[in-house]
Parts: structure tokens; sequence; C-alpha cells
């Protein structure tokens, strides 16, 4: 970042040194401070299910309220959208309580909710002044798919079960999800599973395709993805308990909240109201059906009462 000091700031520099120096650091300061604007920012990460529920939490804040709400959506991943949200950039967004757990608050894998929560809620406050809200209701975990005749024509329905083949599968992940503490190493360790060659790694929203066309043959999805019911597709359990909880929840700048309580008001209306079919639904509707996310968000406010 270039530094660019005014006329009254060299003159300080002359005649004081250390009041230049404040000035200096004002001026770096001011030019790295993101703009406030007027109404709350709602950010999404670059996926379908974030995208829905940013647009569900922004449609219910200005049900909520007279506030316009912005939409900053298609954030790259989580590390871009955590750091959107301590800067100011966005005032809100939803995470999951294993991602923040792992990726970003870089504690020990965890595998007890509640705990995973408590830890997720005290140390976003205390490092970044940041409240992890009222749980919407489901959890969205990893899942390892496979095609539906390869499950059914192997037998399969486990990890476990999978190991004695996966040395012959070629696999397919997103960006994230290779370098993760609770991602692809430690999946493999917990398993011992081997696959043919590298992992190929790819957008999240290409997996499935590159499954069907049988470029890949096993992909680390989501559980709440909508494909994985319409393709007829099989999600192998996690019969060791190795990931996680990842229950969705809010993450809200504690200025945010004082400046716009509805926002708040807006979280409790739908604590605990989203279950893992609803996402499932909603997900499809987007993905499988091609429909604007604003409307179907509009279509399940409206069956649910909001």
């Amino acid at each position: 970042m270039k530094l660019s000091l005014s006329s009254g700031s060299r003159r300080l520099a002359v005649l004081a040194p250390a009041a230049a120096l404040a000035g200096v650091a004002l001026t770096f300061l001011s030019s790295c401070s993101p703009p406030r604007p007027d109404h709350p920012v709602i950010g999404a990460k670059n996926f379908t299910e974030q995208v829905v529920l940013g647009e569900l939490v922004a449609q219910e804040i200005e049900a909520k309220s007279n506030l316009k709400v912005e939409r900053r959506f298609y954030l790259a991943g989580s590390y871009l959208a955590n750091q959107a949200l301590i800067s100011g950039r966005i005032d809100a967004y939803v995470e999951y309580t294993g991602t923040a757990l792992t990726a970003i608050l870089k504690q020990p894998v965890d595998r007890d909710p509640e705990r995973v929560l408590a830890t997720v809620r005290r140390l976003y406050e205390s490092r970044y002044q940041v409240t992890a809200g009222p749980v919407l209701g489901f959890e969205n975990t990893f899942a390892m798919v496979i095609r539906g005749e390869d499950a059914r024509r192997l037998n399969l329905k486990d990890l476990s079960q999978a190991t004695r083949y996966s040395p012959q599968w070629k696999l397919g992940v997103g960006y994230e999800f290779e370098q993760r503490p609770d991602g692809l190493p430690g999946l493999s360790a917990a398993y011992g599973l081997k696959f043919d060659g590298s992992p190929r790694t790819m957008d999240l929203g290409l997996l499935y395709r590159a499954l069907q066309a049988h470029q890949v043959d096993i992909i680390a999805a989501n559980s709440t993805d909508g494909p994985i019911q319409a393709l007829g597709l099989t999600a192998l359990a996690d019969d060791r308990h190795y990931f996680p909880p990842y229950q969705a929840v809010p993450l809200v700048r504690d200025e945010a909240l004082r400046r716009w309580p509805e926002i708040q008001t807006a979280l409790d209306a739908i604590s605990g109201k989203i279950s893992a079919e609803d996402m499932r639904a909603m997900n499809e509707a987007v993905d499988g059906e091609h429909r604007d996310p604003a409307e179907v968000v509009r279509e399940f406010r409206a069956r649910r009462g909001f």
C-alpha cells in the first residue's frame, strides 16, 4: 500500500518527529478502514447453500425492520468471509461450527456439539468482538459421495467399507477440503483411505458434474446438497465419527448488533426453524431447477409464515 503524507504532515515531520509518526499512523488506518454504510451488509461464501442462507438472513432483516440490506455474496471461502467480517466489510454471514472451530479459530477437532458451539462463541467474542448467534436448526457436515450404482454394485454404505475399493478411485474435492485440519488429511488417517493419484481440486459446483461424468469416483461434498438425492447418489456414512459437528450459525459483528438491533430480532425469528430437509430442498431448487435464490427464499418464508 502506497502511503502519502499531506503538506501538513510534512511540516509536522520537520517540527516534531513523534507527531509526524502519529499522523502517519492515522493516515494509514484511515486509508485501510472500509467505508461504513448506513445499512447492514450480509455476506455469503461462494456456494449455493451459502447464498440461500445469506438471502434468508437479509430478507428476514428487511421484513422485521425498515432497513435496506446490502448483499455481498460469493466470497471465496471461509478465510475471506471471516476477513470481510472482522474488517467490517460485511456485518454478518452464516458459518458452520466445525469450520469455525478448526479452519478459522485453529482449535483442535472436537466432536461434542455443545462444547464446540460454546468454544466458538467464546473465542469469536474475545478475539473479534463477533457474536455467534442462535443456531438455525440444521447441520451441514461433509459427506463422501459416490455414484448410486457403485454403492449398490459393491454393497457399500459407510467409509470403512469403502477403504477396500478407494485405491482404485479418483477423488474430487473443493479447494478448502484438501488442506483443512478437519478435511482430507485427517479423514484419510482416520480410515486409512488411499486414492488413485492426487485429488482433483475444483469449484464445489463442479464436483457433481465430474462424478456423473466418471471423471472422479468419489467426492467430498456436503450433506445438505440437493443433487445427492436428485441424482440418486450415495453419501457414505462416517461410521467412525471423524467429522466434528457443523451446525449453521450466524456470525454478527457486535457493532452491527448495537447499531441495528433489528438484526437480532430477525435471527431470533428463524432460530431453530431450518431443517436439513429444508436446506436440501432449497439447494435443489437453485441448483437443479435453476431458480433464483431470492425467489426460493421468499417462497420458503411464506410457507413457514416468517
